[in-house]
């Protein structure tokens, strides 16, 4: 009678109604949208201007400091007005950064000018982890840099 007893415990466990939650969209495939909008989900462009600090892992001297001054006078200037990322060039694969901005330094600071969402151009910086330890000048050339290459927006 026990088994009686659990089997229509089971039984009765296993046939009722299981209600399901509604499937939420989380990207691919999405018959709703056309292909220009599934592109622009998933390949969203920027709106903003960048400053890219490439790095290739290797140190080198003044690396570290170069990119703190950076850093600092992005945060202090244009924080609001442009985005700043730090890539390692070697390592990220899904650009290839190092043949699009001709990058073979262990640091390089590039300027992409960008125009309603579209990339119109850029400009390397050169050098700059040797101006350091002056980062009163440093500050002025990179603003002046930054300045007369991204200011015109």
């Amino acid at each position: 009678m026990k088994k009686i007893f659990k089997a229509a415990i089971v039984l009765g466990f296993f046939t009722m109604p299981v209600y399901a939650q509604e499937p939420v969209y989380e990207g691919g495939y999405n018959p709703n949208l056309t292909f220009e909008q599934y592109e622009q989900l998933a390949n969203p462009k920027p709106e903003q201007s960048q400053i890219f600090i490439f790095t290739n892992g290797d140190s080198c001297y003044g690396c570290e400091q170069t990119i703190n001054l950076v850093t600092q006078i992005y945060n202090e200037n244009y924080q609001n007005l442009y985005q700043l990322q730090q890539i390692n060039y070697q390592t990220d694969t899904e650009y290839n950064y190092q043949q699009t901005y001709n990058l073979s330094q262990p640091l390089e600071i590039v300027l992409v000018k960008n125009q309603y969402g579209e990339n119109i151009g850029y400009k390397k910086l050169y050098n700059l982890q040797y101006q350091y330890d002056d980062p009163v000048s440093f500050q002025e050339t990179f603003i002046t840099d930054v300045n007369s290459y991204l200011g015109e927006e």
